[in-house]
């Protein structure tokens, strides 16, 4: 594997950060593309995705959107629309500046909504969702309520990676999700559209969802979907439970590469 290249581009009006990681014969290779959660950036993966993508020998490509890390703000308000948005706007026009066809997805929360729509209606060799929604639950929503006490301590950890971002950050996160508007956010109708082989991974004791958020974007997407749900696993697997989702992901993964 190459060095990881760091490059802005613009999209959307804002500069947005991107790294990546290209193997000897790249052009040959397919590219994970790593899609970040609500809160997150491309270096909250911490060495995941070089990991996962050195086993595997391909490509890996990440981005921090709009508002997030090293990337710039966005004037865009969030709404219901947001992930729709990200999935069938932002990110083709991220992919086509870097010539990335056929894409493997692999979104974390936000970013595994994002990924199911995206594949929804754009080419994808293969999608991993990790503790993605597909409908609101009251779990969910509880889960954000139940942040909030901690707020000064979590804004003061995700301060190292969203600097004077972080405040706008959070407030988004839990004025999105808990706007009235946004119960009857739902995305299952677009998940017949997924054509492409899908993992569902999720977390037993995700505090974030519950399993019915699984079985409903399995049952979607039909005989294409396998599903990993991990006992004692909170709302990262990928940190939380790393050789189990490495190990899954690898063996999924070897089919399509």
């Amino acid at each position: 594997m190459k060095d990881l290249e760091e490059r802005y581009i613009t999209i959307d009006g804002g500069r947005l950060y991107t790294i990546a990681q290209t193997v000897a014969d790249a052009s040959e290779k397919p590219t994970v593309v790593f899609l970040h959660e609500a809160l997150g950036s491309t270096a909250q993966w911490k060495d995941f995705p070089e990991v996962l993508c050195g086993k595997l020998g391909i490509n890996l490509f990440s981005y921090d959107r709009l508002g997030h890390g090293l990337s710039g703000t966005s004037d865009r308000k969030k709404d219901v629309t947001f992930m729709h948005y990200e999935a069938w706007t932002v990110l083709p026009d991220v992919l086509e500046q870097f010539q990335i066809r056929d894409p493997i997805l692999w979104g974390h929360s936000d970013g595994g909504s994002i990924a199911l729509l995206h594949a929804s209606r754009f080419p994808t060799k293969a999608l991993v969702s990790e503790a993605a929604h597909v409908f609101v639950e009251t779990e969910t929503l509880d889960g954000i309520k139940a942040a909030g006490p901690r707020k000064q301590f979590l804004t003061g950890r995700l301060g190292r990676y969203h600097g004077d971002k972080t405040e706008d950050l959070w407030n988004s996160w839990v004025d999105t999700w808990l706007d009235e508007s946004f119960l009857e956010w739902n995305i299952e109708a677009e998940l017949a559209n997924i054509n492409c082989p899908a993992l569902i991974i999720q977390g037993e004791d995700d505090e974030y969802g519950t399993k019915e958020q699984v079985i409903r974007i399995a049952r979607g997407i039909g005989k294409n979907a396998e599903v990993l749900m991990i006992p004692h696993c909170n709302h990262t697997p990928h940190r939380d439970a790393k050789e189990i989702v490495l190990t899954a992901a690898v063996d999924f993964l070897n089919k399509y590469v």
